[in-house]
């Protein structure tokens, strides 16, 4: 199974719909969103996937209880507050936004996660740490690199892909 990944995505509704666009070409049945939504405009836009979408809050969104109103709404997406984990195809992954330097570093250093999914810096990497594979998709919003992407990881190759997003 293929996951999607992405954060970071500020606002930037054009560049949403192009990484949602990609997705729905890449990924399966679910998108892993790493924060940073900002506005509940941009829950429709994410809602275009054609599955699941899990988020958790990054450190500049704002109005968090309407931002899950609009989540509610949209029947597909959801934010799970600052910290998210799960199983999904056998592989036990957990979701943070990133900004929370200490606690990034501990659930990369336990090992008791094969994904770890984060964003923040909005610079794109895919490394591991033991058996942990790190991914941090970038952003899709381009401001601060000029290079919006998104990313993949194949659970059945345990391998991370970042995807740069085609231009406007």
């Amino acid at each position: 199974m293929k996951i999607g990944i992405l954060g970071d995505t500020h606002d930037h509704l054009p560049a949403i719909r192009q990484a949602v666009d990609l997705l729905n070409r890449e990924a399966d049945d679910l998108v892993l969103h790493t924060g940073d939504f900002i506005s509940p405009f941009a829950i429709p836009v994410l809602a275009g996937f054609n599955g699941t979408v899990i988020g958790v809050f990054g450190n500049n969104d704002g109005d968090r209880e309407l931002l899950k109103a609009r989540c509610r709404e949209s029947g597909n997406v959801r934010i799970e507050g600052n910290f998210f984990e799960t199983e999904y195809d056998g592989h036990r992954i957990a979701l943070h936004h990133g900004h929370e330097k200490a606690l990034l570093a501990d659930l990369i250093e336990s090992g008791l996660f094969d994904l770890v999914v984060h964003g923040h810096t909005h610079q794109a990497s895919v490394s591991s740490r033991g058996r942990t594979l790190v991914i941090n998709p970038g952003e899709v919003c381009g401001y601060l690199t000029g290079f919006p992407t998104c990313g993949l990881y194949d659970t059945r190759s345990r391998k991370g892909v970042i995807l740069p997003l085609p231009g406007e």
